[in-house]
C-alpha cells in the first residue's frame, strides 16, 4: 500500500511537466567558448535584475527581516532579485528531505524517475515562489497592504513571480550544459565576491557617533592613519572599530579563503583500470568535500526559512508564549539598513554569533549553533549523495558502464570497496564544511563562514572546470 502511495505521487507530476517552463537539453556538444558566453550571459541577466527596483512598492523603512541572510540567497532588497534564490533551494531542501526519508519513492537509476523527480521540484519552486511573493506582500515588506491596494499588491507578487520563473530557468539553463556549473552557485559566489569586495573598498562615508567614517575598512585604514595624529590609536581603531568593516575582518576573510583552498586538495585516489584496454589506468578521486557545498546551501534554506517564520509570528503574535520559545526578535540599527536581531528562543541558538566577543558573551549559544550547524551539515551531506546519483552504487554503476574496475578488486566487490570511503567523506566532509563555517563567523569575516564557503568552493569548481577543458587533467576526471 505505501509503495503504491509513493508511485502515485510520482505520476500525479506527469501531467504537469508539459505546461512547466523547460529548457531543453543541448542536441550536440557545446563548445567551452560557447559555456563561457551563456554563462556569462546569465550572470548579466541576474545581476540586471538585482539593480531594476520593484514597481508600484512604497517606500518602507521598516526593519529587513532577511538582512543576514541577503547575501546567501542572493538576493537585493527592493528589487526583482528579492527572493533570490530562495524558493529554488527550498524546494531542494524538501524534495531531498522526502527522498531521503522514503516518503517519496524515487529510483535515481530511472531516467523517468529522474525526470519527474526534477519536474516535481521545480514545481514546487514554483509554488514556493507564489508563496513568497504573496508572504511578503502580506507582512508588509513594501508598505501597508490597505495602502498599496489590490492592484499594486498583485502586480509585485506577479513581478516577484515572473523574476523567480527567470532564475528557475537561468539555472537549469546551467545545468543542462549550456553554462559552466549551476545558477544557484554562480549567483551566491558573485553576490559574495561583491560584499567582500565594497566592505573592503566602499567610499561611502557614514557617521556613528565617532565622527564621519569609511565604509570600506582599507579606505578607512589610510583615512584614519593619514588624518590622525596618534597612529597607534589610529592603527587600533581601524583593526578593531565596531559595527563597520574592520581590517581584522578583512585577515580573517583571506585566512578562511587561503585555509578552505587548502582543504579542497584533501582526496583519496581509488586507483582503476579499464577492462577492454590493458594498460590503460586512472584513478577515481574522493575528495574530502565530496558533496561541494550542497549541505551548507541546504542548512543556508533550512535557517533562512525559519527566521522568515519567527519573524512573522512574532510581529503578529510577540505576547505568544510558542510564538516566543520559536524565537523573539528586536530592531537593530547597523550600518545598512535596520535590520532585526533574534534575541531569545529556538532561532537565536541556531544564529552565529558574528565575533569573539558575543562567543564569550553567550558560550552556550555559541556551543548549540556550533552543533546545530556540525549535525545539519552531516545529515544533508549524506542524504544528498543518495538523492544525487553520486552514493557508492551509483559510482559503481558509472564506472561499470565505463567498461572500468577497481585495481586489485573484483568487480562484484566494487560498490562494497567505494562504500568504504564515499559515505564517510561526505558526512565527515560535511562536518568539515559546518566546521569552518563556524569558525569564520567566530573571526567576524565578512559574509559570513558560510558565505566565503560557498564563493571559495564555488571558484574552486570553476577553476577545476578551466582545467579539465584545457586537457590538463588526466582521462578519466573528463568523465567525472
Amino acid at each position: 500500500m505505501a509503495s503504491f502511495g509513493k508511485f502515485r505521487f510520482l505520476t500525479l507530476i506527469k501531467p504537469v511537466l508539459h505546461i512547466l517552463p523547460e529548457v531543453a537539453p543541448p542536441d550536440r556538444k557545446i563548445p567551452f567558448k560557447e559555456k563561457i558566453l551563456w554563462t556569462a550571459i546569465t550572470l548579466f541577466i541576474f545581476l540586471v535584475c538585482c539593480q531594476i527596483p520593484i514597481y508600484g512598492a512604497k517606500t518602507n523603512k521598516s526593519t529587513d527581516p532577511f538582512y543576514w541572510m541577503r547575501v546567501l540567497l542572493a538576493s537585493n532588497r527592493g528589487t526583482l532579485m528579492e527572493l533570490g534564490i530562495s524558493p529554488i533551494i527550498t524546494s531542494s531542501l524538501v524534495m531531498q528531505l522526502l527522498a531521503g526519508s522514503k516518503i517519496i519513492d524515487v529510483d535515481q537509476g530511472l531516467k523517468e524517475d529522474r525526470a519527474l523527480f526534477n519536474g516535481a521540484q521545480k514545481l514546487f519552486g514554483i509554488l514556493m515562489t507564489i508563496g513568497e511573493a504573496v508572504a511578503y506582500v502580506i507582512s508588509g515588506m513594501y508598505g501597508d497592504v490597505r495602502e498599496l491596494g489590490a492592484g499594486n499588491s498583485i502586480l509585485i507578487i506577479m513581478q516577484l513571480f515572473i523574476a523567480g520563473i527567470i532564475v528557475i530557468i537561468l539555472d537549469e539553463l546551467l545545468q543542462k550544459g549550456y553554462g559552466l556549473g549551476s545558477g544557484i552557485s554562480l549567483f551566491i559566489a558573485t553576490n559574495i565576491c561583491e560584499t567582500i569586495v565594497w566592505k573592503a573598498f566602499s567610499p561611502t562615508t557614514i557617521n556613528t557617533g565617532r565622527g564621519t567614517e569609511f565604509e570600506g575598512a582599507l579606505v578607512a585604514l589610510f583615512h584614519l592613519v593619514l588624518s590622525r595624529k596618534d597612529k597607534f590609536k589610529a592603527l587600533k581603531e581601524a583593526f578593531y572599530r565596531q559595527n563597520l568593516p574592520n581590517v581584522t575582518n578583512i585577515m580573517a576573510t583571506v585566512l578562511v579563503f587561503l585555509v578552505v583552498i587548502y582543504f579542497q586538495g584533501f582526496r583519496v585516489d581509488l586507483p582503476v583500470k579499464y577492462r577492454s584496454q590493458r594498460g590503460m589506468q586512472a584513478t577515481y578521486p574522493i575528495k574530502l568535500f565530496y558533496t561541494s557545498n550542497m549541505p551548507i546551501i541546504l542548512q543556508t534554506a533550512l535557517v533562512s526559512n525559519l527566521y522568515f517564520v519567527s519573524q512573522l509570528l512574532y510581529k503578529r503574535y510577540p505576547h505568544n508564549f510558542l510564538v516566543g520559545l520559536f524565537g523573539k526578535w528586536k530592531d537593530e540599527e547597523a550600518a545598512g539598513p535596520m535590520q532585526q536581531a533574534p534575541t531569545a528562543g529556538l532561532v537565536y541558538y541556531i544564529s552565529p554569533p558574528t565575533s569573539l566577543a558575543e562567543v564569550l558573551d553567550d558560550p552556550l549559544r555559541a556551543v548549540c549553533y556550533f552543533a546545530f550547524v556540525l549535525v545539519a551539515c552531516a545529515l544533508f551531506s549524506k542524504t544528498w549523495i543518495e538523492v544525487s546519483g553520486s552514493s557508492a552504487k551509483d559510482v559503481a554503476k558509472q564506472l561499470r558502464d565505463q567498461q572500468m574496475v577497481m585495481k586489485g578488486h573484483r568487480d562484484s566487490s566494487l560498490a562494497k570497496e567505494l562504500n568504504r570511503y564515499i559515505p564517510t567523506a561526505a558526512a565527515f566532509g560535511g562536518m568539515c564544511i559546518g566546521a569552518l563555517t563556524v569558525a569564520a563567523d567566530f573571526m567576524g569575516a565578512i559574509g559570513s563562514g558560510t558565505g566565503i564557503l560557498l564563493a571559495v568552493t564555488t571558484i574552486y569548481q570553476y577553476f577545476e572546470m578551466f582545467v579539465k577543458e584545457n586537457g590538463q587533467d588526466s582521462a578519466l576526471s573528463v568523465f567525472f
